[in-house]
């Protein structure tokens, strides 16, 4: 058990919040009650998940996409309302951290990612150093790393070809920074790894030679959340579990 202001210092501290220039808050976005005893993890403050969490026993929910966002329409009406009333009403604490939990060294959605294809980063790149980049021993195919990414996320990636090179040099950032594609170009990757992919990213691929693969924004964010929730049962002796909200985008 833990206290919920001790959680949000432990959290703060370990994600180095204050290092990042955000699109929302980080930290605690809902005040629930004062003890913790079981986090629930996911990767959405959904409504679906609200209410699994809320059925779990949750204490507290901890998630990498939360309720507020920079430029957002301000009200507590529609979703928003229906949202925060259920964390109110079960008096449920509600945790959210975006860009530290993608660039956490160990436990974030980009280290987390590339342990679950056996990436080995070497670098970071791209704005607040957020993009990982490695290489792999035996350059592959856009193909056959299109089959391992299916295999190990189970969901199929959309591949933009390049010019067909083999692929030494892999670059990843997950969920939406199909933006990053330029840096990790100019970072001199063979394709690059992201969870969406916009229009112009087939033009650039077309372009520049560099293969560019879509594997899903929830798909590619999974994983860093998990890790986050173990490490803190282990640190701070609460339970934890994930509950997985499908989502295909």
């Amino acid at each position: 058990m833990t206290h919920r202001q001790d959680l949000q210092t432990h959290l703060n501290q370990l994600l180095q919040v204050d290092r990042f220039k955000d699109y929302g808050p980080n930290g605690l976005q809902v005040e629930g009650r004062d003890e913790i005893k079981h986090i629930v993890c996911g990767v959405t403050a959904s409504l679906a998940l609200i209410e699994a969490a809320i059925a779990a026993g949750a204490d507290a929910i901890l998630v990498h996409h939360g309720l507020f966002w920079r430029g957002q329409d301000g009200r507590v009406t529609g979703w928003m309302k229906q949202r925060l009333a259920r964390l109110l009403q079960a008096d449920v604490n509600l945790f959210a951290y975006h860009l530290p939990l993608d660039a956490h060294a160990e436990l974030g959605n980009n280290a987390q990612l590339g342990r679950i294809l056996d990436w080995q980063a070497e670098a970071r790149f791209g704005e607040q150093d957020l993009g990982f980049i490695g290489s792999q021993p035996s350059p592959s195919s856009l193909q056959s790393l299109g089959e391992q990414i299916a295999n190990k996320l189970g969901r199929t990636p959309i591949l933009l070809p390049g010019d067909g090179r083999p692929l030494k040099r892999l670059a990843w950032c997950t969920g939406g920074a199909q933006g990053y594609f330029e840096a990790a170009i100019a970072a001199g990757a063979d394709v690059f790894l992201t969870g969406e992919v916009s229009e112009p990213q087939a033009h650039l691929a077309a372009e520049t030679g560099v293969a560019f693969v879509a594997a899903g924004h929830h798909a590619t964010e999974r994983y860093g959340v998990q890790a986050l929730a173990q490490a803190l049962a282990m640190d701070l002796g609460v339970t934890q579990q994930f509950i997985e909200i499908e989502n295909p985008a």
